[in-house]
């Protein structure tokens, strides 16, 4: 069996590609005149089933606290952003670390993403425990 910080983690990814594929192909579809804005738009929805199905996942095999793994999807997007998302997707479209963690949306979007985890984990953790 693998180790539950890891396998939180391993969800914690998978999460985070689901995220940036959203954020991704938002810019295929125009639908806004602001790319930036739609992007957004298209992220804060759609982290929220992301949010579900890695929490889901998680809980299905294993268990911590709720915002225990809300805290460690939150940190391991994060340093994905850092490592993967502003390197290869934001610098090279003329962005900078600067502009991608200064965004207000970047940490509206985290705070969103800390919350959906753990309401749906503390949920999850109390319909097992009922059942």
């Amino acid at each position: 069996m693998i180790n539950k910080n890891l396998f939180s983690i391993v969800c914690g990814i998978l999460v985070w590609i689901l995220g940036v594929s959203f954020y991704l192909l938002s810019f295929y579809v125009p639908i806004l005149e602001n790319p930036e804005l739609q992007s957004n738009v298209v992220l804060v929805l759609g982290i929220v089933p992301s949010a579900c199905i890695g929490t889901y996942l998680f809980y299905t095999k294993s268990y911590i606290k709720p915002h225990t793994l809300g805290l460690t999807f939150v940190i391991v997007a994060t340093l994905l952003d850092i490592i993967i998302t502003v390197p290869v997707f934001i610098i090279p479209n003329g962005g900078s670390y600067f502009e991608f963690f200064g965004d207000p949306m970047f940490y509206t979007i985290v705070v969103e993403f800390y919350f959906i985890v753990f309401y749906f984990g503390t949920h999850l953790t109390n319909k097992k425990n009922k059942a």
